[in-house]
């Protein structure tokens, strides 16, 4: 596969000069880095979902859901 990517000018020289260290090509470099930074991310059609930090920032502390809405409006919504 063949990937095309722009960088900056400082982060070229970066790289260049981690493959340099490292006596491997700056593709190498880039690579790796790449799926690094994927490892834990699913980006394939069917991969494992992650659990979204703010799905339960509206949850109500209430064990009585949807199935029992007809209740809730009977007794308006815990009113007084």
């Amino acid at each position: 596969m063949t990937l095309t990517v722009q960088v900056s000018e400082e982060l070229a020289r970066r790289l260049a000069a981690e493959a340099a260290r490292r006596g491997v090509s700056v593709d190498e470099i880039a690579a790796e880095a790449l799926e690094a930074a994927l490892e834990d991310r699913p980006v394939v059609a069917g991969s494992p979902k992650r659990r979204l930090a703010f799905a339960a920032i509206g949850a109500s502390g209430q064990a009585r859901g949807g199935a029992e809405a007809d209740e809730l409006l009977a007794e308006g919504f815990g009113r007084n």
